[in-house]
């Protein structure tokens, strides 16, 4: 028992003695140990105990106490249970083999280097044939940037997002130090607003190359996007005259981009189409660093309009360097490579890129 411990018994029993309440008790432990004083349910137990003729300050010897030695034995005892059910906690396994937790806690860290995660969320169990589809073509993309190192320079990737009047914060930009004895901060529960307005950006390597937002009411359907894509032709030959005739688009497989009118629009203009596998949103731009990094941004903010919304979002849209744009491709050949070695998928230790 740690030497603290013991002293703030002693002064309980003093003080249970001389006839004074728990609560003029528990705070003067306080006042003298601070942080390190008893918990106040420890106070009131240990002075009922001494007003009712207690002694001892030591702990009683309990039948059946959790054994607290890190032993090997112990240690492969822990390692059996955890391989039937990984899903057990900390308490359980105490419980069920007898070991104190604090033992069994140091065993699964420390000795076996263990962590509990939760599942991590994708967009669909792959099937094998799903795993395969998006192998190979990540294999093909990675062939063609080997073949023209220059490939990726002209590839305009884009998407739509929603951005709304009030977006709550996630928990960790919520999270922020106090001292000890500071209560913990509270919120209530919000939810997403329902006014919103859509994006629609096309970007590569060296920035932003279109924006536009979608009228209030507009669904983008393939004559809609259709009407998108050929803005942005106009302002490639603005922008971007150096790849004007050979840039190449990427996009995902949204009903809207890969109806028959918009393919046919496509093949109309001489553009070309990077391949998107289905359900991969770890390997598309936008999803991976894009949008990420601007719902960041304007998490938590309460907007007074929908131009207030519009005005906040290209205003963080516009101030993302162009070194950002250029570590986002970089980090797009990592990821078709990653994917492969995954054998199609999903990879494991994926973090989305917003720095």
């Amino acid at each position: 028992m740690e030497k603290a411990n013991l002293e703030q018994r002693i002064a309980i029993k003093f003080c249970a003695k001389l006839g004074e309440t728990a609560t003029e008790t528990y705070s003067k432990i306080l006042k003298v140990y601070g942080s390190a004083s008893l918990s106040r349910p420890q106070v009131f137990r240990w002075h009922k105990q001494f007003k009712e003729g207690r002694e001892n300050v030591e702990d009683e010897e309990r039948v059946g106490r959790p054994v607290e030695v890190r032993t090997d034995a112990n240690a492969q005892r822990v390692r059996s249970l955890i391989r039937e059910d990984r899903r057990l906690t900390v308490r359980m396994v105490s419980s069920e083999l007898g070991i104190n937790r604090e033992t069994v806690r140091q065993i699964l860290i420390n000795d076996f280097g263990m962590r509990k995660v939760c599942a991590k969320m994708v967009p669909k169990n792959l099937s094998a044939e799903q795993k395969q589809h998006r192998m190979a073509l990540a294999q093909d993309c990675l062939e063609q940037v080997e073949n023209d190192p220059t490939l990726l320079d002209r590839v305009i990737t884009g998407d739509e997002s929603w951005f709304f009047q009030y977006d709550p914060e996630t928990k960790r930009q919520s999270s922020q130090w106090l001292s000890p004895n500071t209560p913990r901060p509270k919120k209530a529960r919000m939810s997403k607003s329902r006014v919103k307005t859509m994006i629609i950006t096309f970007f590569d390597s060296r920035g932003i190359v279109h924006k536009e937002f979608v009228p209030l009411g507009q669904t983008v359907n393939q004559h809609f996007y259709r009407e998108v894509l050929e803005r942005l032709r106009k302002r490639v030959l603005r922008v971007r005259p150096d790849i004007a005739n050979t840039w190449i688009l990427h996009h995902d497989n949204a009903p809207c981009h890969t109806a028959l009118s918009v393919l046919q629009y496509l093949t109309s203009k001489g553009i070309t189409v990077l391949p998107q596998p289905p359900y991969s949103p770890d390997m598309s731009p936008c999803d991976f660093f894009l949008f990420p990094r601007m719902k960041l941004e304007v998490k938590g903010t309460h907007f007074e309009s929908i131009e207030a919304i519009q005005a906040a979002v290209t205003r963080v849209l516009m101030d993302i360097p162009v070194e950002a744009f250029q570590k986002c491709y970089d980090a797009w050949k990592m990821r078709w490579a990653r994917c492969i070695a995954a054998q199609g998928d999903y990879f494991e230790g994926d973090r989305t890129v917003v720095e």
